[in-house]
């Protein structure tokens, strides 16, 4: 390419060589001349997808392979392949995920469409052989959008509740605010402070009915199904939500969408314990009942107004000390 591309799409890939072929095969479906394709591989440990990556990425024109030199974890590998590219919109895909024939171009229209800072997109999530679709929050479709009237009502589901970050495509003017890199070291839980980001810093976005991305569940070695120490970065993602909303103009009316959705998270973690090591668990607990201490009983107590019984115990009992709510 001689000129920049239009579009770059960043693949981190680690421990996921039985599903390359599938991912390929699929940017191969959506190629075209003006798009790039950013492999990075964070230093696979129980496979060969290096090297079975360097061999199928030869297929597919406009295509590189970066490999880090230790493992990083998502958001780096993001964020290194965010740093080399080229295209005047950005968008991502998890390796082991894929896209539907010609979705990419379906992709870049819609954000030109409007010349929005970012585009949403539904999205297929595939847990064996069934599919389902799941549509983003918003409802208002095809127009263009103040990012920060997505964010709430706090006791809805709403745009924030929706981060994927690979659902979507963004304009690298954000890359050029700050806005796109994610915050490096975290393993998971990296979208929700880069969503929070977005909706509250961003200009403008619209949300497309496109349903071209494949978002596999259910794998035994993604990280989601992994009870290990990685799955606690969620408390610190949290926090750093909570931090760099402290700085905004509309704090005290954001605020409570931020708590709410932290708790609801907590309460998740907790109830599936069983999933984690004896010890990752007992860390867990650890560290929730310390993030909830942080929060402001009258905070919190907000926070729980409207969730079922078994959250409010599990929650008011990890913190400690709560007095239970007259209503």
């Amino acid at each position: 390419m001689t000129n920049r591309p239009t579009l770059s799409v960043i693949v981190p890939c680690f421990n996921i060589e039985h599903f390359l072929a599938a991912t390929v095969t699929s940017l191969a479906g959506n190629a075209r001349d003006d798009f790039e394709f950013i492999f990075v591989e964070d230093r696979s440990t129980r496979d060969s997808t290096y090297e079975v990556l360097l061999d199928m990425s030869r297929r597919l024109a406009n295509s590189r392979v970066i490999r880090h030199e230790a493992n990083q974890g998502l958001a780096t590998a993001r964020n290194t392949g965010i740093d080399v590219a080229e295209g005047r919109y950005l968008t991502f895909l998890d390796g082991d995920d894929w896209f539907a024939p010609g979705y990419l171009p379906k992709l870049v229209e819609a954000i030109e469409r409007h010349d929005v800072d970012f585009v949403r997109t539904d999205h297929v999530q595939v847990t064996g052989s069934e599919r389902r679709v799941h549509r983003a929050p918003e409802g208002r479709r095809g127009e263009v959008l103040d990012p920060r009237s997505s964010i709430l009502p706090t006791d809805d589901t709403t745009m924030v509740d929706y981060p994927y970050a690979w659902a979507g495509i963004y304009h690298r003017r954000l890359l050029d605010r700050g806005l796109l890199r994610f915050h490096d070291g975290l393993r998971t839980a990296e979208d929700r402070p880069w969503i929070w980001a977005l909706h509250r810093e961003a200009q403008s976005y619209s949300v497309a009915s496109l349903h071209g991305v494949f978002y596999r569940r259910g794998i035994a070695t993604s990280l989601t199904q992994i009870g290990d120490v990685r799955q606690l970065d969620f408390i610190r993602s949290f926090d750093l939500v909570l931090e760099e909303l402290a700085g905004d103009p509309d704090a005290e009316r954001l605020r409570p969408k931020a708590i709410r959705n932290f708790c609801v998270v907590i309460a998740h973690h907790l109830r599936e314990r069983q999933r984690f090591e004896p010890r990752v668990a007992a860390r867990l607990k650890e560290l929730s009942a310390q993030a909830l201490r942080r929060i402001p009983e009258h905070e919190l107590q907000a926070a729980l107004a409207g969730m079922d019984d078994q959250r409010k115990h599990i929650l008011r009992r990890t913190r400690g000390g709560m007095k239970e709510a007259l209503v």
